[in-house]
């Protein structure tokens, strides 16, 4: 039981877990994508042949998953096997899903016996590669210090928030003010572009001024050499951003800027860039204006 589990090795799940094994962390993993699983097992991995295996090798297991209905799957939620999953272990939820889905899932394994985390992640696949996310976590305290040394080899940093979903409902804050933040650079790019002004100088500009952060200046570059190879996807940015305006409606929150943004994503979706970065909302800005 001194193994951790991992599962879900995608464009985030795949470096953190590298990090684990690089770090000594004794790490069983699963993917459904088997073949995502090899370079966690070169960096020192054991390999499960499904899910449940991982939960019967290890007392601790993180999950980072795509959605709610694949977290359910590999817990086996609503069939018997969830009970025998969970009991006596430590679920460590990382993905960013609905914070009432979260909340129920807490209920559910502390029911059968289990312990859980909510953990969620601020940072894209970089700051994932370089172990520099920022964790904010959420449950019981026994729970939340138990899973505290996983975290160090995979954040720079890590904020306790109370109990679930508060880390959840963080995380949406944050990811409210990234998404606005990230639009906003891609309109001032666009508006530089429209006007013959070099868009390259305005991020050499903005780079030298207040505004600057590692963020900006990193989808700056994308959207000056039109790099939009996945950091952040705009298909997963546009679920965020729909998670955080049911958050909004929910409570009855004005979010104006978010409503805003949520229709550039989504536009930019169909445009056909649901795997690129999230500095291809850029896209969405082009089409308005050439359909002005």
């Amino acid at each position: 039981m001194d193994r951790v589990g991992f599962v879900g090795l995608g464009v985030m799940g795949q470096p953190m877990a590298v990090n684990l094994a690089r770090a000594g962390v004794p790490l069983v993993v699963w993917n459904r994508t088997a073949s995502r699983c090899d370079p966690v097992v070169a960096a020192g991995a054991e390999r499960a042949g499904g899910p449940g295996e991982v939960f019967d090798r290890a007392g601790v297991v993180v999950l980072m998953l795509a959605d709610e209905p694949a977290v359910d799957a590999v817990l086996a939620r609503g069939t018997p096997r969830f009970a025998a999953r969970v009991r006596e272990r430590t679920v460590v939820q990382m993905g960013t899903f609905a914070a009432g889905y979260s909340r129920d899932l807490a209920d559910d394994v502390t029911a059968a016996g289990g312990s859980y985390v909510e953990a969620p992640v601020s940072g894209s696949r970089g700051p994932a590669e370089a172990g520099e996310l920022v964790a904010m976590v959420a449950g019981d305290e026994a729970a939340v210090a138990r899973c505290r040394p996983l975290l160090a080899p995979l954040c720079a940093a890590v904020f306790t928030c109370g109990t679930v979903p508060s880390a959840l409902v963080m995380k949406f804050a944050v990811n409210l003010f990234l998404i606005t933040m990230v639009t906003g650079l891609a309109e001032a790019v666009h508006f530089a572009e429209e006007h013959d002004a070099d868009p390259a100088l305005l991020a050499r500009i903005l780079g030298a001024g207040p505004m600057a952060s590692t963020v900006s200046r990193v989808k700056a570059d994308k959207l000056v050499h039109g790099d939009f190879e996945v950091q952040a996807s705009i298909a997963d940015v546009l679920k965020n951003n729909r998670l955080i305006a049911d958050a909004a409606r929910a409570r009855g929150t004005a979010s104006p800027l978010l409503d805003v943004c949520h229709a550039l994503f989504g536009e930019t979706l169909e445009l056909g860039h649901a795997g690129a970065d999230m500095a291809a909302v850029i896209h969405a800005l082009r089409a308005r204006t050439r359909s002005a």
